[in-house]
Protein backbone atom coordinates (compact mmCIF):
# COMPACT_ATOMS: atom_id res chain seq x y z
CA UNK A 1 0.00 0.00 0.00
CA UNK A 2 2.63 2.33 0.99
CA UNK A 3 4.24 2.05 -2.48
CA UNK A 4 1.40 3.16 -4.16
CA UNK A 5 0.53 6.32 -1.72
CA UNK A 6 3.01 9.89 -2.76
CA UNK A 7 6.59 9.27 -1.93
CA UNK A 8 6.93 12.88 -1.55
CA UNK A 9 4.84 13.03 1.44
CA UNK A 10 6.88 12.99 4.92
CA UNK A 11 4.29 11.22 6.58
CA UNK A 12 4.77 8.08 4.09
CA UNK A 13 8.39 8.45 4.20
CA UNK A 14 8.72 8.38 7.62
CA UNK A 15 6.58 5.07 7.61
CA UNK A 16 8.73 3.33 4.68
CA UNK A 17 11.87 4.23 6.77
CA UNK A 18 10.35 2.52 9.77
CA UNK A 19 9.17 -0.56 7.55
CA UNK A 20 12.51 -0.87 6.44
CA UNK A 21 14.40 -1.24 9.78
CA UNK A 22 16.30 1.97 9.17
CA UNK A 23 14.39 4.05 11.87
CA UNK A 24 13.14 1.92 14.77
CA UNK A 25 9.88 3.18 16.69
CA UNK A 26 7.59 1.89 18.94
CA UNK A 27 4.24 0.18 18.37
CA UNK A 28 1.83 3.17 19.65
CA UNK A 29 3.55 5.36 17.02
CA UNK A 30 3.66 2.89 13.91
CA UNK A 31 -0.11 2.20 14.63
CA UNK A 32 -0.87 6.05 14.69
CA UNK A 33 1.00 5.99 11.37
CA UNK A 34 -1.01 4.00 10.10
CA UNK A 35 -4.19 5.20 11.46
CA UNK A 36 -2.91 8.62 9.42
CA UNK A 37 -1.98 7.31 6.27
CA UNK A 38 -5.41 5.20 5.85
CA UNK A 39 -7.53 8.34 6.75
CA UNK A 40 -5.15 9.70 3.27
CA UNK A 41 -7.80 7.94 1.70
CA UNK A 42 -10.72 9.28 3.94
CA UNK A 43 -13.07 11.29 1.89
CA UNK A 44 -13.57 13.27 5.32
CA UNK A 45 -10.20 14.84 4.49
CA UNK A 46 -8.15 15.88 2.24
CA UNK A 47 -3.95 16.61 2.44
CA UNK A 48 -2.55 20.03 1.54
CA UNK A 49 0.94 20.30 2.72
CA UNK A 50 1.35 24.08 1.46
CA UNK A 51 1.24 25.38 5.30
CA UNK A 52 2.99 22.89 6.43
CA UNK A 53 6.37 22.99 4.14
CA UNK A 54 5.82 26.55 4.89
CA UNK A 55 7.12 26.38 7.90
CA UNK A 56 9.53 23.35 7.13
CA UNK A 57 10.90 25.66 5.12
CA UNK A 58 11.52 28.66 6.92
CA UNK A 59 12.74 26.70 10.41
CA UNK A 60 15.47 25.25 8.04
CA UNK A 61 16.05 28.55 5.86
CA UNK A 62 15.43 30.85 8.70
CA UNK A 63 15.96 29.74 11.83
CA UNK A 64 19.20 29.26 14.17
CA UNK A 65 19.48 26.70 16.97
CA UNK A 66 19.50 28.04 20.94
CA UNK A 67 21.25 25.73 22.42
CA UNK A 68 25.31 24.75 23.44
CA UNK A 69 26.97 22.55 20.92
CA UNK A 70 24.56 23.12 18.59
CA UNK A 71 23.93 27.36 19.40
CA UNK A 72 23.94 29.35 15.87
CA UNK A 73 23.63 26.48 13.19
CA UNK A 74 20.69 26.21 11.21
CA UNK A 75 18.10 24.02 12.33
CA UNK A 76 17.77 20.95 9.94
CA UNK A 77 14.99 19.00 10.95
CA UNK A 78 15.19 15.00 11.51
CA UNK A 79 12.72 13.43 9.41
CA UNK A 80 10.35 12.65 12.53
CA UNK A 81 9.80 16.24 12.65
CA UNK A 82 9.08 17.31 9.25
CA UNK A 83 6.32 14.07 9.53
CA UNK A 84 5.18 15.54 12.58
CA UNK A 85 4.64 19.38 11.22
CA UNK A 86 3.32 17.87 7.71
CA UNK A 87 0.39 15.82 9.84
CA UNK A 88 -0.56 18.93 12.25
CA UNK A 89 -0.62 21.53 9.28
CA UNK A 90 -1.65 19.63 6.18
CA UNK A 91 -5.15 17.35 6.78
CA UNK A 92 -8.05 19.79 5.92
CA UNK A 93 -11.56 18.88 7.14
CA UNK A 94 -13.39 18.80 3.40
CA UNK A 95 -16.58 20.27 4.78
CA UNK A 96 -14.95 23.21 5.90
CA UNK A 97 -11.77 23.67 4.41
CA UNK A 98 -10.50 23.86 8.26
CA UNK A 99 -7.26 21.98 9.66
CA UNK A 100 -8.07 19.03 10.99
CA UNK A 101 -5.92 18.88 14.12
CA UNK A 102 -6.47 21.50 17.22
CA UNK A 103 -4.61 19.42 19.87
CA UNK A 104 -1.57 17.80 19.11
CA UNK A 105 0.29 15.79 22.04
CA UNK A 106 4.15 14.64 21.72
CA UNK A 107 4.97 12.31 24.51
CA UNK A 108 8.83 12.45 24.10
CA UNK A 109 11.84 11.27 25.94
CA UNK A 110 14.01 14.44 27.92
CA UNK A 111 16.38 16.02 25.43
CA UNK A 112 14.82 15.11 22.35
CA UNK A 113 14.35 19.07 20.86
CA UNK A 114 10.45 18.93 22.01
CA UNK A 115 10.80 22.66 23.50
CA UNK A 116 12.96 24.04 20.10
CA UNK A 117 10.64 22.48 17.32
CA UNK A 118 7.74 23.48 19.11
CA UNK A 119 9.19 27.27 19.73
CA UNK A 120 10.63 27.30 16.08
CA UNK A 121 6.95 26.85 15.24
CA UNK A 122 5.95 29.38 17.84
CA UNK A 123 8.32 31.97 15.93
CA UNK A 124 6.64 30.72 12.86
CA UNK A 125 3.02 31.80 13.77
CA UNK A 126 4.10 35.35 14.84
CA UNK A 127 6.20 36.07 11.30
CA UNK A 128 3.74 34.92 8.65
CA UNK A 129 0.29 33.37 10.83
CA UNK A 130 -2.56 35.08 10.64
CA UNK A 131 -2.38 39.21 11.49
CA UNK A 132 -2.97 39.95 15.06
CA UNK A 133 -2.55 36.15 16.10
CA UNK A 134 -2.04 35.93 19.81
CA UNK A 135 0.37 33.46 20.67
CA UNK A 136 1.23 31.67 23.96
CA UNK A 137 4.05 29.81 25.86
CA UNK A 138 2.97 27.91 28.56
CA UNK A 139 3.44 25.63 31.71
CA UNK A 140 2.66 24.58 35.22
CA UNK A 141 5.23 27.40 36.33
CA UNK A 142 6.63 30.65 34.78
CA UNK A 143 10.19 29.59 35.06
CA UNK A 144 9.25 26.24 32.67
CA UNK A 145 7.16 28.64 30.01
CA UNK A 146 10.28 30.96 29.73
CA UNK A 147 12.54 28.15 28.66
CA UNK A 148 10.13 28.41 25.59
CA UNK A 149 9.95 31.96 25.76
CA UNK A 150 13.39 32.70 25.97
CA UNK A 151 14.45 30.03 23.02
CA UNK A 152 11.72 32.05 20.93
CA UNK A 153 13.68 35.56 21.75
CA UNK A 154 17.00 33.87 20.97
CA UNK A 155 15.70 32.57 17.58
CA UNK A 156 13.78 35.95 16.85
CA UNK A 157 17.29 37.93 17.32
CA UNK A 158 19.05 35.80 14.99
CA UNK A 159 16.77 36.67 12.33
CA UNK A 160 15.88 40.26 13.40
CA UNK A 161 19.14 41.40 15.24
CA UNK A 162 18.34 45.27 14.65
CA UNK A 163 14.53 44.80 15.77
CA UNK A 164 13.09 46.34 12.71
CA UNK A 165 10.19 43.98 12.11
CA UNK A 166 9.74 42.65 16.18
CA UNK A 167 10.07 43.97 19.14
CA UNK A 168 10.78 42.71 22.82
CA UNK A 169 9.00 44.56 26.15
CA UNK A 170 8.10 43.29 29.58
CA UNK A 171 4.73 41.90 28.54
CA UNK A 172 5.14 40.13 25.02
CA UNK A 173 7.17 39.72 21.67
CA UNK A 174 5.65 41.06 18.84
CA UNK A 175 5.55 41.28 15.17
CA UNK A 176 5.42 45.16 14.12
CA UNK A 177 3.68 44.61 10.83
CA UNK A 178 0.98 42.09 11.42
CA UNK A 179 0.81 42.91 15.25
CA UNK A 180 0.90 39.50 16.11
CA UNK A 181 1.76 38.63 19.86
CA UNK A 182 3.61 35.68 22.12
CA UNK A 183 3.41 35.86 25.83
CA UNK A 184 3.66 33.23 28.96
CA UNK A 185 0.99 31.93 30.70
CA UNK A 186 1.13 29.69 33.73
CA UNK A 187 -0.79 28.12 36.47
CA UNK A 188 0.79 31.15 38.86
CA UNK A 189 -0.93 33.52 35.94
CA UNK A 190 -3.61 35.61 37.12
CA UNK A 191 -6.74 36.06 35.14
CA UNK A 192 -6.35 33.00 32.86
CA UNK A 193 -9.59 33.32 31.18
CA UNK A 194 -10.49 35.93 28.61
CA UNK A 195 -7.79 35.28 26.57
CA UNK A 196 -8.05 34.82 22.77
CA UNK A 197 -5.28 32.41 21.70
CA UNK A 198 -4.52 31.01 18.27
CA UNK A 199 -1.15 29.14 18.83
CA UNK A 200 -0.21 27.70 22.22
CA UNK A 201 2.71 24.95 23.78
CA UNK A 202 1.91 23.73 26.57
CA UNK A 203 5.08 22.29 28.44
CA UNK A 204 5.65 19.43 30.57
CA UNK A 205 2.30 18.71 31.55
CA UNK A 206 3.65 15.71 33.91
CA UNK A 207 3.56 18.34 36.44
CA UNK A 208 -0.22 19.22 36.91
CA UNK A 209 -2.51 17.50 39.20
CA UNK A 210 -5.59 19.98 37.97
CA UNK A 211 -6.40 21.20 33.97
CA UNK A 212 -7.23 24.80 34.97
CA UNK A 213 -4.73 25.77 32.31
CA UNK A 214 -5.44 23.69 29.71
CA UNK A 215 -8.78 24.32 29.70
CA UNK A 216 -8.40 27.80 30.16
CA UNK A 217 -6.40 27.86 26.94
CA UNK A 218 -8.74 25.27 25.12
CA UNK A 219 -11.76 27.98 26.19
CA UNK A 220 -9.51 30.83 24.72
CA UNK A 221 -9.29 28.79 21.63
CA UNK A 222 -13.43 28.38 20.64
CA UNK A 223 -13.77 31.27 18.68
CA UNK A 224 -11.08 30.47 16.18
CA UNK A 225 -11.14 28.81 12.66
CA UNK A 226 -7.79 27.34 13.32
CA UNK A 227 -6.40 27.08 16.57
CA UNK A 228 -3.41 25.50 17.91
CA UNK A 229 -2.32 23.79 20.77
CA UNK A 230 0.49 22.01 21.06
CA UNK A 231 1.42 19.59 24.53
CA UNK A 232 4.77 18.42 25.10
CA UNK A 233 5.93 16.41 27.70
CA UNK A 234 7.88 13.88 29.07
CA UNK A 235 6.24 11.10 31.18
CA UNK A 236 6.05 12.28 35.20
CA UNK A 237 5.56 11.11 38.70
CA UNK A 238 2.13 12.53 39.44
CA UNK A 239 -0.85 9.87 39.70
CA UNK A 240 -3.79 10.73 38.45
CA UNK A 241 -2.82 13.85 36.94
CA UNK A 242 -3.52 15.51 33.90
CA UNK A 243 -1.28 13.60 31.65
CA UNK A 244 -2.34 10.29 32.90
CA UNK A 245 -5.89 10.87 31.47
CA UNK A 246 -4.68 12.90 28.69
CA UNK A 247 -2.22 9.12 27.28
CA UNK A 248 -5.98 7.08 28.37
CA UNK A 249 -7.41 9.39 25.48
CA UNK A 250 -4.44 8.77 22.78
CA UNK A 251 -4.54 5.49 23.54
CA UNK A 252 -8.21 5.38 22.85
CA UNK A 253 -7.77 7.37 19.56
CA UNK A 254 -4.89 5.22 18.50
CA UNK A 255 -6.88 1.61 19.21
CA UNK A 256 -9.60 2.95 17.53
CA UNK A 257 -11.86 2.98 20.65
CA UNK A 258 -12.65 6.94 20.38
CA UNK A 259 -13.76 8.01 17.28
CA UNK A 260 -15.72 11.15 18.30
CA UNK A 261 -15.61 14.92 17.33
CA UNK A 262 -12.73 15.73 20.05
CA UNK A 263 -10.97 12.42 18.75
CA UNK A 264 -11.18 13.29 15.20
CA UNK A 265 -9.23 16.62 16.32
CA UNK A 266 -6.88 14.98 18.24
CA UNK A 267 -3.46 14.28 16.89
CA UNK A 268 -1.41 11.79 19.91
CA UNK A 269 2.30 11.34 18.78
CA UNK A 270 3.71 9.30 21.09
CA UNK A 271 7.36 8.14 21.32
CA UNK A 272 7.64 5.05 23.99
CA UNK A 273 8.85 1.43 24.37
CA UNK A 274 7.10 -1.41 23.55
CA UNK A 275 8.27 -3.31 27.28
CA UNK A 276 10.77 -2.43 29.67
CA UNK A 277 12.47 -5.34 29.66
CA UNK A 278 14.28 -4.22 25.90
CA UNK A 279 15.55 -1.16 27.67
CA UNK A 280 17.48 -3.24 29.51
CA UNK A 281 18.20 -6.00 26.73
CA UNK A 282 18.95 -3.79 23.65
CA UNK A 283 19.75 -0.76 23.76
CA UNK A 284 19.11 -0.08 19.75
CA UNK A 285 15.53 -0.12 20.91
CA UNK A 286 16.15 2.96 23.07
CA UNK A 287 15.17 4.90 20.00
CA UNK A 288 11.58 4.55 20.24
CA UNK A 289 11.18 6.85 23.06
CA UNK A 290 14.24 9.03 22.11
CA UNK A 291 14.12 9.80 18.32
CA UNK A 292 17.45 12.05 18.16
CA UNK A 293 19.31 9.63 19.78
CA UNK A 294 22.40 10.07 18.17
CA UNK A 295 21.97 13.19 16.58
CA UNK A 296 20.91 15.14 19.60
CA UNK A 297 21.00 12.55 22.60
CA UNK A 298 24.33 11.48 23.05
CA UNK A 299 24.25 7.74 23.29
CA UNK A 300 27.31 7.95 26.00
CA UNK A 301 25.06 9.88 28.26
CA UNK A 302 21.83 7.73 28.22
CA UNK A 303 24.43 4.27 28.31
CA UNK A 304 25.20 5.74 31.68
CA UNK A 305 21.87 6.89 32.87
CA UNK A 306 20.80 2.91 32.30
CA UNK A 307 23.75 2.01 33.99
CA UNK A 308 23.26 4.10 36.73
CA UNK A 309 19.24 2.92 36.99
CA UNK A 310 20.67 -0.94 37.35
CA UNK A 311 22.26 -0.06 40.43
CA UNK A 312 19.52 2.33 42.13
CA UNK A 313 15.62 2.02 42.61
CA UNK A 314 15.42 6.05 42.73
CA UNK A 315 17.76 6.39 39.66
CA UNK A 316 15.48 3.33 38.18
CA UNK A 317 12.75 4.81 38.69
CA UNK A 318 13.84 8.34 37.39
CA UNK A 319 15.62 6.97 34.10
CA UNK A 320 12.22 5.22 32.99
CA UNK A 321 10.29 7.87 33.38
CA UNK A 322 11.96 10.79 31.74
CA UNK A 323 14.43 8.80 29.20
CA UNK A 324 11.75 6.19 28.11
CA UNK A 325 8.14 7.30 28.99
CA UNK A 326 7.44 4.97 31.22
CA UNK A 327 5.08 6.01 33.98
CA UNK A 328 6.39 5.46 37.81
CA UNK A 329 4.08 5.10 40.63
CA UNK A 330 4.38 4.22 44.49
CA UNK A 331 2.84 0.77 43.67
CA UNK A 332 5.92 -0.90 43.67
CA UNK A 333 8.46 -1.59 46.92
CA UNK A 334 11.50 0.27 47.35
CA UNK A 335 13.87 -2.13 48.01
CA UNK A 336 13.57 -5.88 46.73
CA UNK A 337 13.61 -8.80 49.26
CA UNK A 338 16.97 -10.00 49.29
CA UNK A 339 17.99 -6.08 49.39
CA UNK A 340 17.66 -6.36 52.96
CA UNK A 341 16.47 -10.13 54.16
CA UNK A 342 20.54 -11.05 55.28
CA UNK A 343 22.25 -12.65 58.43
CA UNK A 344 23.94 -10.38 60.01
CA UNK A 345 24.26 -9.86 63.88
CA UNK A 346 25.98 -8.02 65.96
CA UNK A 347 26.11 -8.39 70.58
CA UNK A 348 25.89 -4.20 71.82
CA UNK A 349 28.23 -4.94 74.62
CA UNK A 350 30.85 -4.38 71.73
CA UNK A 351 30.27 -1.04 72.01
CA UNK A 352 30.28 0.03 75.55
CA UNK A 353 31.38 3.53 76.21
CA UNK A 354 31.03 4.25 72.04
CA UNK A 355 29.82 7.41 70.72
CA UNK A 356 26.44 7.14 68.42
CA UNK A 357 24.42 8.83 66.12
CA UNK A 358 20.64 9.30 66.89
CA UNK A 359 17.14 9.49 65.21
CA UNK A 360 13.89 9.36 66.02
CA UNK A 361 10.63 9.14 63.74
CA UNK A 362 8.11 10.51 66.46
CA UNK A 363 4.74 10.34 64.04
CA UNK A 364 1.52 10.43 66.33
CA UNK A 365 1.39 9.48 69.74
CA UNK A 366 -1.40 6.77 68.70
CA UNK A 367 0.64 5.48 65.94
CA UNK A 368 3.70 3.19 66.08
CA UNK A 369 7.20 5.51 66.57
CA UNK A 370 10.64 4.77 66.13
CA UNK A 371 14.16 4.94 67.51
CA UNK A 372 17.54 4.18 66.18
CA UNK A 373 21.52 4.76 67.20
CA UNK A 374 24.20 3.72 64.05
CA UNK A 375 26.79 2.91 65.54
CA UNK A 376 30.61 2.42 63.61
CA UNK A 377 34.31 0.69 64.53
CA UNK A 378 37.38 1.87 63.56
CA UNK A 379 38.27 0.35 59.62
CA UNK A 380 35.28 -1.42 59.75
CA UNK A 381 32.48 0.35 57.39
CA UNK A 382 29.40 -1.63 58.59
CA UNK A 383 26.89 0.65 60.31
CA UNK A 384 25.49 -0.94 63.48
CA UNK A 385 22.12 -0.20 63.93
CA UNK A 386 20.46 -0.66 67.01
CA UNK A 387 16.56 -0.35 67.91
CA UNK A 388 13.31 0.35 69.86
CA UNK A 389 9.93 0.77 68.46
CA UNK A 390 6.93 1.88 70.73
CA UNK A 391 3.44 1.46 70.70
CA UNK A 392 0.57 2.06 72.27
CA UNK A 393 -1.28 -0.91 74.28
CA UNK A 394 -4.55 -0.31 72.55
CA UNK A 395 -2.93 -0.84 69.15
CA UNK A 396 -1.74 -3.90 69.98
CA UNK A 397 -4.36 -5.99 68.05
CA UNK A 398 -4.93 -3.32 65.15
CA UNK A 399 -6.81 -5.87 62.38
CA UNK A 400 -5.62 -3.82 59.65
CA UNK A 401 -2.02 -3.76 60.11
CA UNK A 402 -2.45 -7.60 61.27
CA UNK A 403 -3.30 -8.49 57.45
CA UNK A 404 -0.41 -6.20 56.34
CA UNK A 405 2.22 -8.52 58.43
CA UNK A 406 2.30 -6.60 61.72
CA UNK A 407 2.97 -9.25 64.53
CA UNK A 408 3.28 -6.55 67.58
CA UNK A 409 2.71 -8.88 70.48
CA UNK A 410 5.42 -11.51 69.34
CA UNK A 411 7.55 -8.21 68.80
CA UNK A 412 7.17 -7.08 71.98
CA UNK A 413 7.85 -10.52 73.86
CA UNK A 414 10.89 -10.42 71.52
CA UNK A 415 12.71 -7.03 72.98
CA UNK A 416 11.87 -5.69 69.27
CA UNK A 417 9.49 -3.06 71.21
CA UNK A 418 7.99 -1.30 74.04
CA UNK A 419 4.43 -1.31 74.83
CA UNK A 420 2.98 2.03 76.24
CA UNK A 421 -0.16 1.38 78.70
CA UNK A 422 -2.95 3.25 77.58
CA UNK A 423 -3.94 5.21 74.04
CA UNK A 424 -0.97 6.97 73.36
CA UNK A 425 2.89 6.96 73.58
CA UNK A 426 4.50 9.15 76.25
CA UNK A 427 7.12 10.43 74.04
CA UNK A 428 9.14 11.50 76.80
CA UNK A 429 9.45 7.79 77.10
CA UNK A 430 11.78 7.76 73.67
CA UNK A 431 14.16 10.02 75.51
CA UNK A 432 14.07 7.83 78.13
CA UNK A 433 15.68 4.54 75.82
CA UNK A 434 18.54 6.79 74.83
CA UNK A 435 19.04 7.73 78.43
CA UNK A 436 18.94 4.41 79.03
CA UNK A 437 21.58 3.35 76.48
CA UNK A 438 23.51 5.68 78.00
CA UNK A 439 23.14 4.16 81.61
CA UNK A 440 23.59 0.50 80.79
CA UNK A 441 26.12 0.65 78.11
CA UNK A 442 28.10 3.85 78.31
CA UNK A 443 26.65 4.62 74.72
CA UNK A 444 25.93 8.45 74.18
CA UNK A 445 24.67 10.02 71.12
CA UNK A 446 26.62 13.28 69.39
CA UNK A 447 23.20 14.21 68.43
CA UNK A 448 19.74 12.66 67.23
CA UNK A 449 17.70 13.63 64.36
CA UNK A 450 13.74 14.36 64.35
CA UNK A 451 11.33 15.33 62.92
CA UNK A 452 9.54 18.81 64.42
CA UNK A 453 6.35 17.94 64.64
CA UNK A 454 4.48 15.56 67.83
CA UNK A 455 8.41 16.66 69.10
CA UNK A 456 7.82 18.98 71.63
CA UNK A 457 7.79 16.05 75.04
CA UNK A 458 10.73 14.55 73.28
CA UNK A 459 12.65 17.75 73.09
CA UNK A 460 11.72 18.53 76.62
CA UNK A 461 13.11 15.51 78.12
CA UNK A 462 16.04 15.24 75.84
CA UNK A 463 17.35 18.51 77.11
CA UNK A 464 16.71 17.42 80.79
CA UNK A 465 19.35 14.79 79.68
CA UNK A 466 21.40 17.35 78.18
CA UNK A 467 21.11 15.31 75.09
CA UNK A 468 21.78 17.29 71.55
CA UNK A 469 19.23 17.13 69.25
CA UNK A 470 18.44 18.56 65.36
CA UNK A 471 15.98 18.81 63.17
CA UNK A 472 15.37 17.05 60.03
CA UNK A 473 13.21 18.17 57.44
CA UNK A 474 10.78 15.79 56.47
CA UNK A 475 11.15 16.57 52.18
CA UNK A 476 12.78 14.86 49.55
CA UNK A 477 15.34 18.07 49.41
CA UNK A 478 16.72 16.58 52.33
CA UNK A 479 16.22 13.13 52.52
CA UNK A 480 16.82 12.40 48.78
CA UNK A 481 20.64 11.44 49.45
CA UNK A 482 20.48 9.66 52.89
CA UNK A 483 17.80 7.37 50.96
CA UNK A 484 20.05 6.79 48.56
CA UNK A 485 22.80 6.31 50.67
CA UNK A 486 20.82 3.43 52.55
CA UNK A 487 19.68 1.19 49.38
CA UNK A 488 23.35 1.22 48.63
CA UNK A 489 24.53 0.62 51.71
CA UNK A 490 21.78 -2.16 52.26
CA UNK A 491 22.75 -4.18 48.76
CA UNK A 492 26.54 -3.48 49.80
CA UNK A 493 25.66 -5.41 53.40
CA UNK A 494 27.14 -2.52 54.83
CA UNK A 495 23.97 -2.24 57.42
CA UNK A 496 23.76 -4.35 60.40
CA UNK A 497 20.67 -3.95 62.00
CA UNK A 498 20.03 -7.41 64.04
CA UNK A 499 17.83 -8.76 61.29
CA UNK A 500 14.93 -6.71 63.54
CA UNK A 501 12.09 -8.35 61.67
CA UNK A 502 10.29 -4.73 62.41
CA UNK A 503 12.78 -3.19 60.57
CA UNK A 504 12.05 -5.91 57.69
CA UNK A 505 8.52 -5.26 57.99
CA UNK A 506 9.07 -1.73 57.24
CA UNK A 507 11.71 -1.32 54.50
CA UNK A 508 9.15 -4.11 52.90
CA UNK A 509 6.30 -1.56 53.43
CA UNK A 510 8.43 1.42 51.78
CA UNK A 511 7.84 2.92 48.21
CA UNK A 512 9.35 5.45 46.45
CA UNK A 513 7.99 8.96 45.24
CA UNK A 514 10.12 11.10 43.40
CA UNK A 515 10.36 14.38 41.63
CA UNK A 516 11.29 15.93 38.62
CA UNK A 517 14.83 16.55 39.87
CA UNK A 518 15.30 13.13 40.90
CA UNK A 519 14.68 13.52 44.63
CA UNK A 520 13.21 11.17 46.42
CA UNK A 521 12.07 10.04 49.80
CA UNK A 522 10.24 6.86 51.30
CA UNK A 523 6.17 6.76 51.36
CA UNK A 524 3.83 3.39 51.88
CA UNK A 525 3.27 1.57 48.57
CA UNK A 526 -0.10 2.75 47.23
CA UNK A 527 -0.26 5.11 50.28
CA UNK A 528 -2.01 2.53 51.99
CA UNK A 529 -2.06 3.76 55.58
CA UNK A 530 -1.54 0.44 57.47
CA UNK A 531 1.80 -0.22 55.98
CA UNK A 532 4.10 0.97 58.14
CA UNK A 533 7.33 2.40 57.18
CA UNK A 534 8.27 4.20 60.52
CA UNK A 535 11.63 2.21 60.90
CA UNK A 536 13.02 3.36 56.70
CA UNK A 537 12.26 7.03 57.82
CA UNK A 538 14.12 6.31 60.81
CA UNK A 539 17.19 4.84 59.26
CA UNK A 540 16.90 7.37 56.34
CA UNK A 541 16.84 10.50 58.82
CA UNK A 542 19.69 8.34 60.97
CA UNK A 543 21.29 8.30 57.63
CA UNK A 544 21.32 11.68 56.70
CA UNK A 545 22.50 12.52 60.30
CA UNK A 546 25.26 10.27 59.41
CA UNK A 547 26.23 12.88 55.95
CA UNK A 548 26.03 15.80 58.65
CA UNK A 549 28.25 14.27 61.24
CA UNK A 550 30.09 11.87 59.58
CA UNK A 551 33.61 13.19 60.32
CA UNK A 552 32.97 14.22 64.20
CA UNK A 553 32.01 10.35 64.90
CA UNK A 554 34.86 8.52 62.97
CA UNK A 555 37.39 10.73 65.24
CA UNK A 556 35.69 9.08 67.97
CA UNK A 557 35.84 5.78 66.96
CA UNK A 558 37.81 3.42 68.72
Amino acid sequence: MLNTLNQDLYLIQYRIAIKKGEIIAGQELIMELDRLINDLGNPRYYYDTTEAYKRIHFMEGCIRLTKSPFYGKPMILMLWQKALIEVAYSFKMSDTDFDRFKKIILLIARKNTKSETCSALALCELIFGNDGSDIVCSSNDDMQANILYDAIDTMRLMIDPKQQDTWRNQQCIRNKVNNSKIFKLSDRTRNKEGRNIDFAILDEVHEMMKNIILKSIEQSQSLKDNPKLFIITTEGFVNDGVLDHLLVDCRKIINGEDNGISAERTLPWLYTQDSEQEIWQDKSTWVKSNPTLGIVKKWDYLEEQVDLARKSKADRMFVLSKDFNFKQSNSEAWLMEEDYKYSAVYDIEEFRDCFALGAVDLSETTDLTCAKVLLMKKDDPTKYIYTMYFIPESKLELSSDRESGAKYAEWAKEGWLTICEGNEIDLSMVADWFYKLYETYGIRTITTGYDQKFAKDFLNRMEEYGFEFEMVYQNKLTLSNPMKLVEADLKGRLINYQKNPIDQWCLGNASMEIDNFGNVMAVKINNQQNRRIDGAVTLIILYEMYRRYRSVLLRKLR
